[in-house]
């Protein structure tokens, strides 16, 4: 990539990407993977951090109601200046369904998953799709999910939304039972996703797992290896999007 300099921005030539977080300090893991100065830009309600290489960071807030606003704001912003971004990823830590995806490993979501977005019915739960609305998968672009997840040495699954941190057995083997291909549990992809996907740009989400999905252990944490896992593997991301064509969907 080639970067230019563009209304006092740094861009590059080809793809412009919007990574976002829910906190700072996971923005602030993504940043210490990227080398040179820091710029911000101000937009209403969001600050954005660019950094070299065309990737614009974003600490968009906890939850999928926050995380799809801050995200459209972005992307509105963007598309507005004429320099509309080719992709979003939505990154951080989150809880990893065991043993599937252990502590400190990176998740590659290859669907991105509202789990709790439906009703409650003497049967069981169903999905708001059932009910006969709107959508509750998202599903990113195959070709990039498997070099994405070739290069970060991760795994490949669903990634799964929730209002609700779980911290109960129950209804982790709930989730599992629902979502049997549930790799992670967080709180904000589903909502970056519809925010995407309401500019037709492709998303990605990744997670570095904290902790199993389940009981609540704080002691049992370990944020700061899954931050460490997150920079690590946004090291190895420019590489993958230098070959990826944003046309191939």
């Amino acid at each position: 990539m080639v970067l230019q300099a563009q209304e006092g921005r740094l861009t590059t030539s080809s793809v412009r990407v919007l990574v976002t977080t829910a906190v700072p300090a996971e923005r602030d893991a993504v940043a210490q993977a990227f080398a040179g100065a820091v710029r911000e830009e101000r937009l209403p309600g969001v600050t954005l951090r660019q950094v070299a290489g065309g990737y614009d960071l974003l600490a968009a807030g906890v939850g999928p109601a926050l995380a799809a606003a801050s995200t459209a704001t972005a992307l509105t912003a963007a598309a507005l200046r004429g320099a509309p971004y080719a992709l979003v990823v939505c990154a951080g830590i989150g809880g990893g369904f065991q043993p599937a995806a252990p502590v400190g490993s990176l998740v590659v979501a290859d669907e991105i998953t509202a789990a709790d977005l439906g009703a409650e019915t003497a049967d069981g739960f169903l999905p708001v799709t059932e009910l006969g609305f709107g959508t509750v998968t998202h599903r990113p672009p195959e070709t990039l999910v498997r070099a994405l997840t070739a290069a970060l040495g991760a795994r490949s699954g669903a990634v799964l939304t929730v209002s609700t941190v779980t911290g109960t057995a129950e209804r982790a083997a709930g989730l599992r039972a629902r979502h049997p291909r549930a790799l992670a549990e967080a709180m904000e992809g589903f909502g970056v996703a519809e925010a995407a996907a309401a500019h037709d740009t492709p998303v990605l989400e990744i997670r570095a797992v904290s902790n199993p999905v389940g009981p609540r252990d704080r002691a049992a944490w370990r944020i700061g290896d899954a931050l460490a896992a997150l920079t690590e593997g946004f090291g190895k991301l420019a590489p993958v999007l230098e070959r990826w064509n944003p046309h191939d969907r």
